[in-house]
């Protein structure tokens, strides 16, 4: 494996609570924002880390920021990349509190 040239705080950036990723949970999928220039082993590592958890997959996405209008016009929110993290059967990661 490659190592984690970055802080593991400096790629996982922090949850998604919803409630798809709620329901998600359930089966072992927790969804995290992370770094834009994150790749899949880095975030697999930072999370093994910070979490102390096995992780079987990783999947991520590119979500566009939406357009929004402002009183002046118009404005764009962030562009964010999120990670879509399976752990190994029987463990957890409690970032919803439960």
């Amino acid at each position: 494996m490659v190592a984690i040239h970055k802080p593991a705080h400096d790629i996982i950036l922090k949850p998604v609570v919803s409630e798809k990723s709620y329901a998600e949970s359930d089966r072992g999928r927790y969804t995290f924002v992370v770094a834009p220039n994150a790749n899949k082993v880095q975030i697999k590592q930072a999370i093994e880390e910070i979490f102390n958890v096995k992780v079987t997959n990783v999947n991520t996405l590119n979500r566009a920021g939406k357009r929004k209008r402002t009183r002046t016009g118009f404005g764009q929110r962030v562009n964010q990349k999120r990670a879509i993290v399976t752990v190994a059967e029987g463990q957890t990661i409690d970032i919803f509190g439960n």
